[in-house]
């Protein structure tokens, strides 16, 4: 590709593994710009920063978020980006967002990007050859098999140039965006400034755009004129597909233009309820995608209430693929080609993703399952084993306040032990014993005391475990009614004080 083309490059990876600081490091620029992600330490929203590679080639990256309750940003920020750079802790490894973040980029058929192993000032040679290993389990059999992975340390500077140089050789790589089609541009930011009006922000999908230009705002149709436009907070005639732009529009209010909203040539793209997909569920999906289940349907930078219908009314089991129409609550400003990304809405996990075949299907009766009778009460799946069940017990509580993760393989077992009443689920891979959550409240009601309130830190610091565990164990006290999260604090539960006092 031209070193004149532009690209973005997204971020990817778990909370804490340093892909703020190193942007900052790559770039010079600090993209937490909240007082809230100041305060607490990570990132919330999506931050933005311009790089430029050693070929002269100009860059956007976009800042995603690692926490798992900010996946609609990270998946909103990961949409139109043409590389992807996966972070991963050389002290932490690959967890459980490292996973779904790769899943994510795959799902959206990001091409190619580049591995960096940060933090390797803090670990010796033997610890980042466990990671560097874990990270080739992870892209082992899959499109990413051949990533470079660079070690890095943002403190020290370790590695930097050379992380430079990578992104130059996988930029050089990409494909360019077609200039010449209709403007595209989700919006996955907007706001207003006194004397300018409505700007709103995104990576330009394809077209160009330019100062009088006359847009409009989907869904809805309402028009809009360009007053000027900017790339990386620089005034420009006109930004090309794949920049990062802002555009000042005249004619639309803030609220008529949110992320979810696309800016396009008008004409140019249908609004439709309906999509016609073909979609794969993914290997390590917990279970499969059944027809007319509620989930989010994330598209661009919208993220949409939908329904599934399957062939036959049946189930794409983990691992299978087929052609599915997606429903929606609201309407979508889609192409074909286009990737969505399906997550379940309990537990709210990535379960599937695709293409779009027909972005405004005609609706279809699927055929239905036969009737059945009514069902018996669910009970837990049969294992394999007594000893499977009991190996995974006694794999929880060898370590019991930081247990190995759960794999695909330990599904069955641990559904029974769940049902026994023998463990409690934390998380996609993460379980504890019911000893270890009976530990963590006695210490979180005793690190309470009187003021009835304590923090992760507090807890992580007097079980001496790392913030993934701490964490895990308290949203699994949350789920349990024993404490309730209020801000950065947990606030314990009267009947968590007081076990004879009676249920609000």
């Amino acid at each position: 590709m031209p070193a004149d083309h532009p690209l973005t490059l997204g971020t990817a990876g778990h909370i804490d593994h340093g892909k703020t600081a190193l942007v900052a490091a790559l770039t010079g620029v600090d993209t937490d710009r909240l007082p809230q992600e100041k305060a607490r330490g990570i990132s919330i929203e999506l931050g933005y920063a311009p790089l430029e590679l050693p070929s002269g080639r100009g860059m956007s990256i976009v800042d995603v978020p690692g926490h798992e309750r900010f996946i609609r940003a990270m998946v909103a920020g990961a949409t139109g980006i043409d590389l992807f750079l996966l972070v991963v802790a050389a002290d932490d490894g690959v967890m459980p967002q490292t996973r779904e973040h790769a899943a994510i980029v795959q799902l959206l058929g990001i091409p190619r990007g580049v591995v960096a192993l940060t933090k390797r000032d803090l670990v010796d040679t033997e610890a980042a050859e466990l990671a560097r290993l874990e990270i080739a389990e992870l892209l082992d059999g899959g499109p990413y098999a051949g990533a470079e992975v660079v070690e890095v340390s943002s403190r020290t500077g370790l590695g930097i140039d050379d992380l430079r140089a990578a992104l130059d050789r996988a930029a050089g790589k990409a494909q360019s965006r077609p200039a010449d089609g209709p403007v595209r541009l989700p919006v996955d930011r907007s706001f207003s400034l006194r004397g300018i009006g409505t700007v709103v922000t995104g990576t330009l999908w394809s077209g160009s755009v330019g100062t009088g230009d006359r847009l409009v705002v989907q869904p809805g149709g309402r028009e809009a004129r360009v007053r000027s436009v900017q790339v990386h907070d620089r005034p420009a005639e006109r930004a090309a597909a794949g920049q990062r732009v802002a555009l000042a529009l005249v004619g639309i209010e803030r609220a008529q233009a949110r992320r979810g909203h696309v800016v396009t040539t008008p004409g140019a793209f249908p609004e439709s309820f309906r999509l016609e997909c073909d979609v794969h569920v993914l290997g390590s999906a917990p279970r499969g995608l059944r027809n007319g289940e509620p989930v989010m349907v994330h598209h661009g930078t919208a993220e949409l209430h939908a329904r599934v219908a399957v062939p036959g009314g049946g189930e794409l089991a983990p691992g299978a693929g087929g052609r599915v129409q997606v429903r929606l609550r609201s309407r979508a400003v889609a192409a074909a080609g286009d990737h969505v990304v399906i997550r379940l809405t309990g537990p709210a996990i990535t379960v599937a993703g695709g293409t779009v075949i027909d972005p405004a299907p005609p609706r279809v009766r699927r055929e239905a399952p036969e009737p059945t009778a009514a069902p018996e009460p669910a009970r837990a799946p049969e294992p394999e084993s007594v000893e499977g069940v009991e190996e995974l017990y006694a794999s929880l509580a060898s370590s019991p306040l930081t247990p190995p993760a759960i794999g695909p393989e330990d599904e069955r077992a641990l559904a029974h032990l769940i049902a026994a009443g023998r463990a409690v689920r934390a998380g996609r891979d993460l379980a504890f014993t019911a000893d270890a959550i009976a530990s963590a409240q006695a210490a979180v009601v005793d690190l309470a005391g009187e003021t009835g309130r304590v923090t992760l830190a507090q807890v992580r610091d007097r079980l001496g475990i790392s913030r993934k565990f701490a964490q895990g164990l308290l949203e699994a006290l949350d789920a349990r009614g024993v404490t309730r999260r209020v801000g950065d604090e947990r606030i314990l539960r009267r009947r968590a004080r007081d076990p004879a006092a009676p249920e609000a």
